[in-house]
């Protein structure tokens, strides 16, 4: 079902293994071919480790050396691109799994600065009050610029129970901040669901891992059950991506046919192309998608497909940029290198890296405080009024009214769906 009409962009995150091919053998600078290695360079590399061999300070051992050279190779590449040694390649695996320990943040380099993507609901770090956009500059008393990504996770995790203390600069904030949080096992249940109100479901999905797409299906029946869903609410706010398969099966549950993302890279193997299944459980429902600049990666592949397909309405402030594929080859048993292997395409072929998808609507984060109707007397004010002969509360009220102190972004989504049912009523002409 097409309920909206669109303009461009693209999305991303972490999915799929692809193959790597080796160049078959050196040939000298000047000659053709494309798998032509710059033998001065290599000469020059190799006497660079020599003369550090020979003249550092201290000895140096020789495989911590190459594996420092393999390490800046894929540190120069792009932000995306790393050397994962056996803890940080174990983590990678259990994060997609959805239990890990440490703070439950998504981190990022920029500038030389760890830069949160997102916090992840109902964690240390969220109950916190760690926000997306939070530039941290030091983990207790140690500085973090120039760190490596890796060492700063490290040391970001620890002992259960175990406090550190972020310093951190915030946009709109003159003096750095300091937010002290107590290490916890990082459960990380990636959807929950509540109605709104009768017949208006929200939908929260918090990161993608390996069972988001069943749990997505069995929470919108869920809904489905307590009440006949009008409208539905999905919110990626803050949602760091994770793994695409993921993405995938969610972007499902509301499309009937058509591509979902494809991706382009240099092998063969690295463009790939997922459609949609007639097989949908909720082809039909009204839906708002609400993003920010926390949303990343899978949740902007999500986000770009419905937008496409003129499916849903994209509600909220512009997203990450991710819109680049990182590829997991293993290096043996412990070690693998995450390597960025390909670009993600909505299906207008759109490509959102280092742009983000930009929403319909664009709703800012605010807090309102509402104007009080001082000395205004009505009808119920009046002695000996009449009750009303249907008998109805004012519970509705008051929840929207909740729902309005608390996030402003998901009540103007609430009023959105209210409003298209009204349309839908008492259509035009």
């Amino acid at each position: 079902m097409k309920l909206f009409k669109r303009n461009p962009l693209m999305a991303a995150v972490l999915g799929c293994t692809l193959c790597l091919s080796v160049p078959a053998q050196a040939q000298d600078e000047g000659t053709d071919g494309q798998n032509t290695l710059p033998l001065t360079e290599l000469r020059m590399f190799a006497d660079v480790f020599d003369r550090i061999k020979q003249a550092y300070v201290e000895p140096v051992d020789d495989r911590d050396l190459l594996e420092d050279a393999i390490r800046g190779m894929l540190t120069g590449l792009d932000p995306h691109s790393a050397y994962l040694e056996p803890e940080a390649f174990e983590s990678l695996q259990i994060h997609t799994s959805g239990e890990f320990g440490g703070l439950g943040i998504e981190v990022g380099l920029e500038d030389g600065f760890i830069k949160v993507i997102a916090p992840i609901d109902d964690t240390p770090a969220q109950r916190a009050g760690v926000r997306a956009g939070d530039m941290i500059i030091r983990l207790d008393d140690t500085p973090v610029q120039g760190m490596d990504l890796n060492e700063a996770i490290d040391l970001m995790r620890g002992e259960v129970g175990t406090p550190i203390r972020l310093t951190i600069m915030r946009e709109g904030r003159d003096q750095p901040l300091e937010i002290k949080i107590v290490r916890d096992v990082i459960k990380v249940k990636s959807v929950r669901h509540e109605l709104l109100e009768p017949g208006y479901g929200y939908l929260r999905i918090s990161q993608f891992q390996s069972h988001t797409g069943e749990d997505t299906v069995a929470a919108i029946r869920s809904l489905a059950e307590e009440a006949p869903l009008k409208g539905l609410v999905l919110d990626l706010r803050n949602n760091p991506g994770g793994v695409l398969q993921a993405a995938v099966a969610v972007s499902d549950a509301f499309l009937t046919e058509g591509t979902i993302v494809y991706t382009e890279g240099r092998l063969p193997n690295s463009e790939l192309r997922f459609n949609a299944s007639s097989e949908t459980v909720a082809p039909d429902t009204p839906l708002v998608v609400l993003i920010n600049g926390g949303s990343a990666s899978a949740s902007e592949i999500v986000a770009g497909a419905l937008q496409d397909h003129e499916r849903a309405l994209i509600m909220g402030t512009d997203s990450f940029g991710k819109g680049s594929v990182q590829t997991v080859l293993p290096l043996g048993q412990e070690r693998a290198i995450k390597l960025t292997t390909a670009r993600y395409f909505t299906p207008g072929g759109r490509s959102i890296q280092a742009q983000g998808i930009k929403p319909d609507l664009r709703v800012d984060e605010a807090r309102l405080t509402l104007l009080e109707e001082e000395g205004r007397v009505k009808e119920r004010d009046l002695a000996g009024h009449l009750e009303n002969a249907n008998g109805e509360s004012t519970e509705q009220a008051s929840a929207s009214e909740g729902l309005l102190s608390r996030d402003f972004q998901l009540f103007e989504a609430l009023n959105l769906l209210k409003a298209m049912q009204i349309l839908q009523r008492n259509p035009a002409g």
